[in-house]
């Protein structure tokens, strides 16, 4: 049985991110040309707003066969594939969204943080 248009694109998990995004994202611009009606205070958006995404702040990455892998012990050092002073890779859900640079909180000098310097635009439109 052959597919539909929709279902062939659905069938791409990228596809299927996408087009999720760009439904919130018109319910979200719905809600807020609603007359009367406080964006952040309606109950539609705070369920949408208190969703839980996986946040990670990727440094870099790394390919070594398994018996290098095996061989890796305390004190081991595995050298990454970005440079001191590159930006760092912001991702949301599995997806790369931003790049930074990492930075050391002004609030908590113990801490660091990540300081967004780009914005990566989506490339695929729904």
């Amino acid at each position: 049985m052959a597919k539909t248009k929709v279902e062939a694109e659905l069938d791409q998990p990228d596809e299927q991110l996408d087009r999720a995004i760009e439904e919130l994202r018109g319910v979200l611009k719905e809600e807020e040309k609603r007359p009367g009606a406080a964006f952040r205070g309606s109950a539609n958006s705070n369920v949408i707003m208190n969703i839980p995404v996986e946040v990670q702040i990727v440094l870099g990455s790394t390919e070594m066969p398994v018996s290098e892998l095996m061989a890796l012990q305390k004190g081991s050092t595995v050298a990454l594939n970005r440079r001191i002073g590159e930006p760092v890779d912001v991702v949301v859900n599995g997806r790369k969204i931003a790049r930074g640079e990492i930075t050391v909180l002004e609030s908590d000098p113990s801490r660091f943080g990540i300081r967004l310097t780009e914005i990566i635009a989506g490339t695929k439109e729904a």
